[in-house]
């Protein structure tokens, strides 16, 4: 009697090199603490969507196709007020520059990968899981499990994602308009947002978006956003910088120290 064969996803999966495997699942731990935030979020970006001009199957396809939260609510007013299309795209592409500067961060870390895997990997990214991965892998080039454990965040976020963009979307009708939904999400991101600030470098970011976002608030086309984005991670790699430079100023001045306390007691070997 032969044994039945594993379906084709555990073949897959087995296929995976262990490193890889025992990653991914670190991953998907790590980031399940997010998942409310995530849910939150997309289930009020659902009903948003299904709320404005577009169809149930419209708004189902674009949170497929498009992922992007904020960009799909950039655009939302764009297609009420029926601008012509490219200032939908040009408005979306704007809003979303700051995965430029996330892929940019990120290509040192996966420059190993063949170009269909690295474009794959960028088309998973989002904020969340980016700030994660970027605070446990600080230094590029491969590394086991390091494309695991990033895949282990990303699906995790995609599929969250997904469901409760859907699941907004199916039964926007049972949300009233006076609930504040959007006010709602944004509140429940701030935590996810305040436990990643867990060093100087990322407060001063922080701060440095929310005073750029707040200055820069009525430029067109969210490029406010965009502002804030770069603003933050100049500050932060400023703070670095500096925190960099104080450190080889400490170390200078102690090997200086030593060396000061050293020649003396040299000097009176020699005499003796």
């Amino acid at each position: 009697m032969t044994s039945p064969q594993p379906s084709a996803w555990l073949r897959l999966w087995h296929g995976i090199a262990p490193a890889e495997r025992t990653a991914f699942i670190d991953g998907v731990r790590f980031f399940a603490p997010s998942l409310p935030a995530v849910f939150s979020w997309g289930l009020v970006t659902g009903v948003a969507m299904s709320k404005s001009v577009m169809t149930v199957p419209e708004a189902i396809g674009m949170t497929l196709l498009v992922y992007a939260g904020s960009a799909q609510l950039a655009v939302l007013p764009l297609f009420a007020a029926g601008l012509p299309l490219w200032t939908v795209w040009l408005t979306a592409a704007f809003v979303n520059l700051r995965f430029v500067i996330f892929s940019a961060a990120l290509q040192p870390h996966f420059s190993y990968l063949p170009l269909w895997r690295r474009t794959l990997l960028g088309s998973f990214n989002g904020d969340l899981h980016f700030v994660y991965f970027m605070q446990r892998y600080s230094t590029p080039g491969y590394e086991p499990g390091k494309e695991g454990y990033f895949w282990g965040m990303a699906l995790a976020n995609f599929a969250m994602w997904q469901a409760s963009s859907i699941i907004g979307i199916l039964l926007a009708s049972l949300f009233p308009d006076s609930w504040g939904l959007a006010l709602a999400g944004t509140m429940a991101l701030i935590p996810v947002m305040i436990a990643t600030i867990n060093s100087r470098s990322t407060l001063l970011a922080v701060v440095a978006s929310a005073i750029l976002a707040l200055l820069c608030f009525d430029l067109p086309y969210r490029l406010g956003l965009v502002v804030a984005v770069v603003g933050a991670i100049a500050a932060g790699m400023a703070s670095d910088d500096l925190a960099a430079r104080a450190t080889l100023r400490r170390i200078h001045r102690r090997k200086s120290s030593t060396r000061a306390v050293a020649a003396p007691q040299a000097g009176q070997g020699d005499q003796a």
